[in-house]
């Protein structure tokens, strides 16, 4: 069963989490998609590594290589490539859709789930899935003929919804490695030191793709506000967010994480409002509904 505190983490990393499309949108059309990554990253291990350097020292020697491996994977899925697909979709859609079609990670994450840790699929959680696959129609603009659609637009929001999946096959990726090492080793990595490790392997997969963007004559340019916000993007929706989600995974099972997920579009809509200025139509809020509607049934059951 979920424990308060499991929740309670789920909540904080997945909240900043979805700060995650803001501050991207602030950089994202001034620094190459693996600049931003690799640069947030620096940050996020500048401030994780004197948290957890003795550990560090102790662990690293002693790690099997299936471990390393599923380290590799978490940080693929839910760094390298959550980030490209997430930055590349926010050059051809706005902050708020994106942030909104991020809300099918519950939705796939339960699927995943379903088919690899065999937890329950209940009808509540079915009518979750098509709720939520029924409100990125809606937000595509799959049933709408006015003007507003394109191609670049559909384009950018099926990027964000690999960034989706992404994350959920990392959500997935992560309670398995804690379950398998919970009855293997009797213990799991301490979250600082995990979010560590996972964060190391991900800056060496953006390093060489970041050497061809110009990043050094890029940065060199950057303004005050794009430094904060690879400062947060690194400091707090990485090294923080990663410390909650590994604590909060676990204390519960993928399907409560799933229901948790749904604070990432939520976060990302309200935070594009007041920051960004953005002002969603009402097809926009109405998919976000349907979208959310689709988070609450596909947790409801666990929670």
């Amino acid at each position: 069963m979920p424990t308060l505190a499991g929740m309670l983490y789920l909540t904080g990393a997945f909240s900043l989490a979805g700060t995650s499309v803001i501050a991207g949108s602030f950089v994202s059309a001034k620094l190459g998609v693996f600049t931003i990554s690799a640069v947030s990253l620096l940050f996020a291990l500048l401030g994780l590594v004197p948290l957890c350097a003795a550990s560090l020292r102790a662990t690293v020697p002693s790690l099997p290589a299936r471990m390393w491996l599923k380290l590799f994977f978490q940080a693929l899925f839910g760094i390298f490539l959550f980030r490209m697909f997430l930055l590349h979709g926010l050059l051809l859609t706005s902050a708020g859709e994106a942030g909104i079609l991020t809300g099918a990670t519950p939705a796939v994450t339960a699927l995943l789930a379903w088919l690899f840790l065999q937890e329950s699929l209940d009808k509540l959680r079915i009518l979750g899935i098509v709720s939520t696959v029924a409100g990125i129609v809606v937000i595509q603009g799959l049933f709408h003929t006015g003007t507003e659609f394109s191609l670049e637009h559909l384009t950018g929001n099926g990027l964000v919804l690999c960034a989706a999946l992404c994350e959920s096959l990392f959500n997935v990726l992560s309670r398995l490695a804690s379950v398998k090492a919970a009855k293997q080793l009797g213990q799991l990595l301490d979250p600082i030191t995990q979010s560590t490790l996972v964060s190391a392997i991900a800056l060496l997969l953006c390093f060489v793709p970041a050497l061809t963007e110009q990043a050094y004559t890029r940065l060199t340019v950057l303004e005050v506000g794009g430094w904060g916000a690879l400062i947060w993007y690194g400091l707090f929706v990485t090294a923080l967010a990663f410390i909650f989600w590994y604590e909060g995974i676990k204390r519960c099972n993928a399907s409560v994480a799933a229901a948790f997920s749904g604070m990432m579009p939520f976060t990302a809509l309200v935070l594009s409002v007041l920051f960004l200025g953005e002002q969603p139509g009402v097809r926009q809020w109405a998919g976000g509904l349907l979208v959310l509607l689709g988070m609450v049934l596909t947790g409801r059951s666990m929670l």
